[in-house]
C-alpha cells in the first residue's frame, strides 16, 4: 500500500519503532551535552554577518546517529535533516528531522528544545515524535499512536476543548514572529488571547497535544520544524495549517489549534 496514503499495518510497526530508535539514538548525544560549556558556531558566519544562527556539536552529533539508525534500519527511505541535509530515497519516504530544535534554549539550558523525528509521505507526516530528553517526556503521533510517555507514566493525548480566543492559551517561540506584517497579524491574535508566552520552541506543540494550552503561531519555519508537530497535534485532536488554511509541512507560517472553531477565529485575525 502506498505511503502516500497509508503505511501497511507491519510497515507502521516498522516505522514507530525505528522513529523510536532514533529518538534514543539523539538522546545519547544530546543529553550528556546539555548544560555543560558547550561550544557554538554561528551558522550566519560568513553569510551575511547578521543574526544569530546556533549551531552546536550536540546538533551535529545527534543527527549523525539518527542517520544511522536510518541507514541500518530503512535505507530505501529519504532523509531530510536540519544540520546535514536532503538525501533522496527511493520508497516514498522521507525522514523530516531536526536534532535539537530550540538550540538556543539549549545553549541556556532552558529544557523546552527537543528532538524532531517525523516519517513524512508526498501529502504529509504518517508519524511524529518530539522527546525532550532532559525531561525524559516523549510525543507521539500518528498511525493509530497518541501518547505521552514520562517518568510519571504513559498518558493519552488530547487537546483542550477551548472555542473562544478570549479563553485560549497561547504559545509562540519568538516575540517578533516574523516579518514586521507577521508580527502585526500575531499581535492581533495574543491581543484577545487569555495569556500568551514566548520561547517555548517545539516544546509548545507538545503541551497542545497534552490539553495544557490551545494556540501556537509561527512564522518563518522550515520543514524540519514543523512536521513532527503536526503528526503529534493532529494525532491528539487538534489542527495545523498554514496561515491561509492549506498544509503547513513544507514551513512557513503554521497554526496549531486546539479546536476548529479557536483554529478559524485565529485565520480571520491572522489574515487581517
Amino acid at each position: 500500500m502506498s505511503v502516500s496514503t497509508r503505511a501497511s499495518l507491519q510497515d507502521a510497526e516498522h516505522i514507530i519503532e525505528t522513529a523510536r530508535a532514533m529518538a534514543d539514538a539523539a538522546r545519547a548525544e544530546t543529553l550528556p551535552r546539555f548544560r555543560t560549556a558547550l561550544g557554538v558556531d554561528n551558522k550566519r558566519d560568513g553569510v551575511d554577518g547578521a543574526g544569530f544562527d546556533p549551531v552546536t556539536e550536540a546538533d551535529r552529533e545527534a543527527e549523525v546517529a539518527m542517520r544511522a539508525v536510518l541507514e541500518e534500519r530503512r535505507p530505501q527511505d529519504g532523509v531530510h535533516g536540519e544540520e546535514l541535509g536532503r538525501a533522496e530515497g527511493m520508497s516514498g519516504l522521507t525522514w523530516v528531522i531536526d536534532p535539537v530544535d530550540g538550540t538556543r534554549a539549549f545553549l541556556i539550558g532552558a529544557p523546552v528544545w527537543g528532538t524532531l523525528i517525523a516519517a513524512v509521505a508526498e501529502d504529509g507526516p504518517l508519524f511524529g515524535i518530539i522527546d525532550q530528553p532532559w525531561t525524559g517526556e516523549r510525543w507521539e503521533g500518528g498511525l493509530g499512536h497518541a501518547n505521552l510517555a514520562s517518568p510519571h507514566g504513559t498518558a493519552d493525548l488530547g487537546v483542550r476543548g477551548t472555542r473562544a480566543l478570549d479563553g485560549a492559551l497561547l504559545c509562540t517561540t519568538f516575540p517578533e514572529v516574523g516579518t514586521e506584517a507577521e508580527r502585526a497579524a500575531f499581535v492581533r491574535v495574543a491581543e484577545r488571547a487569555r495569556l500568551v508566552r514566548y520561547g517555548m520552541d517545539c516544546y509548545a506543540y507538545g503541551l497542545l497535544a497534552a490539553g495544557h494550552v490551545d494556540l501556537v503561531i509561527e512564522a518563518g519555519l522550515h520543514a524540519y520544524d514543523i512536521c513532527a508537530p503536526i503528526a503529534v497535534v493532529e494525532a491528539a485532536g487538534g489542527i495545523v495549517t498554514n496561515w491561509e488554511g492549506g498544509p503547513a509541512h513544507a514551513g512557513g507560517r503554521a497554526v496549531a489549534a486546539a479546536t476548529a472553531e479557536l483554529h478559524a477565529a485565529a485565520l480571520d485575525l491572522l489574515r487581517g
